[in-house]
């Protein structure tokens, strides 16, 4: 739906369209989003008016605008903190404006460093502290708009006359919707800063009650944490000495699981037997998957024309493997994978590997039993 004048905002630029309502003779009629086609703004809706040649009355969201209104000259801002502090060959390569948050992504070669972030997040409040009042310029010639200092986006084509938008120092040419004075914006807080593309960073942030929610929800994760921890009075070495002590009990657990391997180990060796010239082994143990791999392979490495099929019920994880020596593979062209797609059924899974070594997972404990069975079958 179009009108012939409107004061909704189209989508433009990286800010997303105005919404709001139209109203006449008390029918209200709500507007979702704004674009623009063809040069014609197009304000879409639920339902359209049940008579669409009245007059109407527009009434824009006004909170959901001034929301986007402080994102977009928070960009502004942001653009030049970026500048000072990691150097002018920062330029925008993209933007979203959004009421609840706003995106920037920009030229750099090298990840933004925390305190880098700190520095971009401290100027830009400096500037939100300060109040510069917007200096809006309107139909500047382009040549009068490169003598102001204007930041012009590369590839972007411009007209004869164009829209300066001035925050003190920072000067760009933009078409969007902006604070009248940056004390408006309240508060900007960084919360994300990732890589989009090669030598292209993005930063996300808050503004106004946005950032305020961010912090305090980060204040309370901060709380929550202090009231697990006893309430130390340093908090990093609190968590550091946790870290620490995680770290050792690893090292002791997984000392001991290679202990514990070693008996099983040593256990099933004993337990391999001659079965038609093929040393074979068919067993249930108490292990996980990697733990397994690792005897396997041991086993693979100590003995010749060796068949084993090991079995596992651990931590909910019902798993079969098999495992053959090269010689056999060889010379008797058995192959692990084909034969644990057929022990697989047992346990009601699936699962395929090399001729050497083979896995597969199921949701039948139960089988494991049936599956060790039917894997002496493969010997004839």
């Amino acid at each position: 739906m179009a009108f012939n004048i409107t004061p909704f905002y189209a989508e433009s630029g990286g800010q997303v369209g105005d919404t709001g309502k139209i109203v006449a003779g008390g029918e209200e009629v709500y507007i979702i989003d704004t674009k623009k086609e063809n040069n014609l703004i197009v304000h879409f809706t639920e339902k359209l008016p049940s008579n669409p040649k009245v007059e109407f009355e527009a009434f824009v969201n006004v909170k959901r605008r001034k929301s986007t209104a402080r994102n977009h000259s928070a960009t502004h801002l942001l653009h030049e903190a970026l500048r000072e502090v990691l150097g002018t060959h920062v330029e925008q390569k993209g933007s979203l404006v959004h009421p609840d948050h706003l995106r920037f992504d920009f030229s750099h070669f090298a990840k933004v460093t925390d305190e880098e972030v700190e520095r971009v997040e401290a100027i830009v409040n400096q500037r939100i502290l300060e109040n510069i009042e917007l200096d809006e310029r309107r139909n500047v010639p382009i040549d009068e708009a490169k003598d102001l200092g204007a930041m012009m986006l590369f590839g972007e084509k411009y007209g004869d006359l164009v829209r300066v938008i001035k925050f003190g120092s920072s000067v760009e040419l933009c078409g969007g919707i902006h604070v009248p004075a940056t004390g408006s914006i309240g508060y900007f807080k960084i919360h994300h800063e990732t890589a989009v593309a090669a030598g292209v960073r993005r930063i996300e942030a808050y503004t106004g009650q946005k950032a305020s929610d961010y912090l305090n929800k980060q204040l309370s994760t901060l709380a929550e944490l202090k009231e697990v921890l006893k309430n130390p009075k340093d908090m990093v070495k609190a968590v550091n000495d946790l870290v620490s002590k995680n770290n050792e009990l690893s090292k002791k657990l997984e000392q001991h699981e290679k202990q514990k391997a070693g008996g099983v180990k040593k256990e099933l060796a004993g337990r391999i037997t001659e079965n038609q010239g093929i040393n074979f082994l068919a067993e249930k143990v108490d292990l996980a998957a990697g733990e397994i791999k690792d005897i396997a392979f041991q086993l693979r490495a100590e003995y010749e024309r060796l068949f084993a099929v090991l079995g596992s019920d651990v931590d909910g994880k019902t798993t079969l493997t098999v495992f053959i020596s090269d010689d056999l593979v060889k010379d008797k062209g058995m192959n692990a994978g084909q034969i644990i797609r057929e022990l697989a059924k047992e346990i009601q899974g699936g699962g395929g590997g090399q001729p050497f070594f083979a896995t597969a997972g199921g949701k039948n404990p139960d089988g494991i039993g049936e599956a060790l069975k039917k894997a002496e079958n493969f010997l004839r």
